[in-house]
């Protein structure tokens, strides 16, 4: 079964600090790009950051460049999401898909999902 499963969020005060954890199973998630996105309550969907270590492409939304940084461990097939100087305006779903498209795979506009997964709530109080 492929699947992803996101996990790290948690409640922070502002300036703080999370780290995300997008673990897959059943596919090595290193062919991919993977993309974070977040939801925050009556917000659209927006999509956060990207790496695709095939093409050495990456994105940051302008809101957290400089703040989060994407990394990723091939041995555990696993893709974070470390998230510094985190600020209210931070709280949100935060949820990581996989895609293949055209490189620069991380170039906007990333791929339209049908189906998302649990997320992981990242709060962060002022």
């Amino acid at each position: 079964q492929l699947q992803l499963v996101e996990s790290g969020g948690g409640l922070v005060q502002s300036g703080g600090s999370l780290r995300l954890s997008c673990a897959a199973s059943g596919f090595t998630l290193d062919n991919f790009a993977v993309a974070w996105f977040r939801q925050a309550p009556g917000k659209e969907r927006e999509g956060v950051s990207c790496i695709s270590s095939s093409d050495n492409s990456t994105y940051y939304a302008d809101s957290v460049k400089g703040r989060f940084t994407m990394s990723s461990d091939n041995a555990k097939n696993t893709v974070f999401l470390q998230m510094n100087s985190l600020k209210p305006e931070d709280t949100a779903v935060y949820y990581c898909k996989s895609f293949l498209k055209r490189a620069p795979r991380c170039a906007l506009p990333f791929p339209t999902f049908v189906s998302w997964g649990q997320g992981a709530q990242v709060t962060v109080s002022s």
